[in-house]
């Protein structure tokens, strides 16, 4: 483990699974695709019960897939430890915190002030999301406000960030497909329930 993260943060700190909290909460080359926990067809059936009932208990959820309690709670701290499992504030609907307006924002900065501006948008509360992005510019943000008028204000401090050299703004009108990966996990879970014949004991 590098003793700092590889966009050049000294303070990075690195969890468990190779998974890294970067100070700056924008992400981190640390945090690659390849150091998740990969699902199988028993996590995505467990995910999925889950969804189907958020208030089952391991108990009820283990009678329901088949598999014993004990499989069920390793299974999901597997997920958790390795970074598979977001925390649940995550799930949230911003308008369910008064801010039903949804932006993004993409933003051309300084590479060599790229410190000061990961940070400078860490401290935005209404900037919900970023990634580093291919393209004319070098980031893309999703942000959140209460209105118009409350969105001017939030692209405004972005704007005036150390770095930021210029940033443009879409208005999210509709939401026509909502955040899911239930699709994705019914696959999976069908994928190991068709293959699982074909397995060695």
């Amino acid at each position: 483990m590098p003793e700092k993260c590889r966009q050049g943060n000294s303070d990075a700190q690195p969890l468990k699974h190779q998974v890294c909290r970067c100070i700056v909460q924008v992400g981190c080359a640390w945090c690659s695709v390849g150091q998740v926990h990969t699902l199988d067809a028993v996590d995505a059936r467990i995910l999925l019960a889950r969804d189907g009932d958020m208030d089952a208990s391991l108990v009820e959820i283990s009678a329901r897939l088949g598999i014993s309690r004990n499989t069920v709670h390793a299974r999901l701290k597997k997920l958790r430890e390795g970074g598979a499992l977001r925390p649940p504030s995550t799930a949230l609907s911003p308008a369910a915190l008064g801010r039903p307006l949804l932006a993004f924002v993409t933003v051309s900065v300084s590479q060599q002030e790229i410190d000061h501006v990961y940070a400078a948008i860490a401290a935005i509360p209404e900037v919900v999301e970023t990634h580093t992005t291919t393209g004319d510019a070098d980031l893309m943000l999703r942000v959140v406000a209460r209105d118009t008028v409350d969105l001017h204000r939030i692209t405004q401090r972005i704007q005036l960030a150390p770095g930021v050299h210029r940033s443009s703004t879409a208005i999210a009108t509709t939401e026509v497909i909502a955040p899911r990966m239930s699709l994705l996990l019914q696959r999976l879970a069908g994928d190991g329930q068709a293959a699982a014949p074909h397995r060695k004991p």
